[in-house]
This record gives C-alpha cells, structure tokens and sequence, in this order.
C-alpha cells in the first residue's frame, strides 16, 4: 500500500484551506468522486482549528457535528473554510463549508462546548467492542467496489463484511493521513470511519443498488483516542427509497459516541 498518497496534498499554505484531493479519497461509487469520509475529516479539522469567538472561553469540544451531502464531491481542487455563526463562552455554533469548482458540495454545522469534569456521574457506555486483534484482517475488496478509499484503510472485521448483507462490527484504521505532513487527530480519524457505516452495514448488492447517504450527523459523548476506530452499524430499507443508518463508534477504550445517516435508495 506504499504507493497510496495521503488523503489531501495542501496547495500553498495549509492554513488557506485549499487542498488537492488525491486518488485515495475516491470511491466505491465513482472513480471520479470522494467517498465522504474523507471530506467530512478535512471540515472537521477545519473546525478544530476554528478559533472560540471569546478570548475568555474555557475549554471547548466539539459535541455535534452534521454533514450535509450538496452532491458528488469531485477529486482534485477542493477549498475548505469555517467560522463561529453563533458565539458564545460554554456554548458556540460552528459553520464549515467544502467548495470544488466554485460549487458547494458540503456544508456542516457542529456544537462546541464547554468542558467540565462529570466522570462521577460517567453513565450509559455499552460493553466495548472486542480489541483490533481479535478482528479477521481482510485486504481484498468485494466485486463491484472501486479502488482508492476502501485501500487507504486497513479493516478488521468482528461481524460482517462489506460483500455480506446485513449488519456490521469493524476496526479501521487509516494507512494514510489526512493532510501530508500532518498528524491526523483522532477526532479526524473518527469522522473518516464514521462515514463507512453505510457501507459495513450494507444490505444490498453495490453492483444492483444505490444506497448512497445525503447527510452524516456524529454526537459524541467524549473525544476518541488514538488510532482505531471502531463502528458496529445496521441498516434499515423502507418500501419507498429510504433508508436509515446507526452505528455506534468506539476507540480502544470504548465507547465514543454514535454516527447517523440518512440514505436515498434506487436501483443502478
């Protein structure tokens, strides 16, 4: 996998915001689009490095962070900004937006909030997931599923597999970074796997179907550690073209939150 390039090359000063999606961003759909993963991660970074409105805030920690899908997210040239649209000391609204050709082609919206001790009152965690090495390492993709993303990532499964119908438990864990010359966060980390809920928890052919997501929401309950993030996702497929996504998200600690999708459904 030596050859895989990192997620985004920055173009000029990394702190422009503007980035050159690289071939591994691309796919299972089309060759000539990103998965959402990865341009989810670039605006969650983007929001981590969005300075608070207030020289007097305490810390703060993004809570929410929802990912509206505007339409196919190309490879190549794309530029990412954010901002504080409501500021606040404890509370802020955070607004971040992808563009590619003069297009928007994501927009997300997230809560940062104050930080506080409440481990004394700590409750609600499921059972953690079962460590990495406990997982089938699978390597190969499934027929039908295109090069590129699925590649940038080493996957270790517990329950499922993309090319099995039904639900999902896997560790991922990126081979790449997001940004050249950049340590990737965890919380970026967290955002790439997220996005793969869809596709671990698929109950359809990729060859017959379309199920693609139109939005990405993560709430989290704390900041993710580390390298491995895990997700254990099912799917459900209304009779009208809808169809809905939910998993929870772990490090190697636990449980870290849960991630949603919303998804339209249509024959290829």
């Amino acid at each position: 996998m030596s050859e895989l390039e990192p997620f985004y090359l920055p173009l000029g000063d990394p702190d422009s915001g503007r980035f050159h999606a690289t071939f591994s961003t691309t796919g299972p759909w089309f060759a000539d689009a990103q998965h959402v993963g990865p341009p989810s991660a670039l605006l969650v970074r983007a929001l981590e490095l969005c300075p608070p409105s207030r020289p007097d805030a305490p810390e703060l920690q993004l809570s929410r962070i929802t990912v509206e899908v505007l339409g196919p997210v190309p490879a190549g040239e794309v530029e990412v900004q954010a901002r504080v649209e409501r500021p606040g000391r404890n509370i802020e609204m955070l607004g971040a937006e992808m563009t590619a050709g003069g297009r928007a082609v994501l927009r997300a919206r997230a809560w940062r909030l104050a930080a506080g001790d409440t481990s004394a009152a700590a409750a609600g965690e499921v059972v953690p997931l079962p460590p990495p090495s406990e997982g089938a390492l699978r390597a190969e993709r499934p027929e039908g599923w295109l090069p590129g993303f699925m590649d940038a990532l080493e996957w270790r499964w517990l329950r499922g597999w993309l090319a099995e119908p039904g639900p999902g438990t896997a560790w991922a864990r990126q081979r790449v970074p997001l940004v050249a010359g950049e340590k990737t966060s965890p919380l970026q980390r967290l955002a790439v796997v997220a996005d793969s809920a869809n596709g671990a928890a698929a109950r359809l052919d990729i060859r017959k179907w379309l199920f693609v997501n139109t939005e990405l929401t993560l709430h989290l309950h704390r900041a993710p550690v580390g390298e491995w993030i895990g997700l254990d996702a099912s799917t459900v497929i209304g009779p009208t073209g809808l169809g809905t996504v939910s998993a929870r998200l772990f490090d190697e600690h636990g449980q870290t939150g849960q991630v949603a999708q919303s998804l339209i459904v249509r024959p290829r």
